[in-house]
């Protein structure tokens, strides 16, 4: 039963995410929603994720979260009539969706850049306060 909701809830959350793809082309959606919209395709399009799956529970909690919150967010600022047509787009011409290589390049320089701050500022920290 709980599974069943789940592969619901799944089905939803992909078909929106085609629909958001359609919406982020339509002339009357704003640059606000485009943000989102381009956050949560590139983000579910990467293959890097920004916390590794391998990790316990951790990893699949950022792909359960992320994408669903960002697809919500620019739900709200999307037209209803807008996204209606646009969800009517997704269930008759459904995208098949390649990799996304830019997203995967973006996520290991922000890999990068907090492992950077992280070794700096515990660096900075360690030579202030040595133990």
């Amino acid at each position: 039963m709980i599974t069943e909701k789940l592969k619901e809830k799944a089905a939803v959350i992909k078909r929106d995410l085609v629909a958001v793809y359609y919406a982020y082309r339509h002339p009357r959606v704003g640059w606000l929603p485009k943000i989102f919209i381009f956050l949560a395709l590139a983000y579910a399009l990467s293959p890097i994720d920004l916390i590794p799956d391998f990790i316990p529970v951790i990893g699949f909690l950022d792909d359960i979260l992320i994408v669903p919150v960002l697809i919500y967010i620019s739900l709200l600022f999307i037209p209803e009539d807008v996204m209606t047509g646009c969800r009517a787009k997704a269930d008759s011409e459904p995208v098949a969706f390649g990799r996304n290589w830019f997203a995967a390049a973006a996520i290991i320089l922000l890999w990068c850049l907090m492992a950077y701050l992280l070794f700096y500022y515990a660096g900075h920290i360690m030579s202030i306060n040595p133990i």
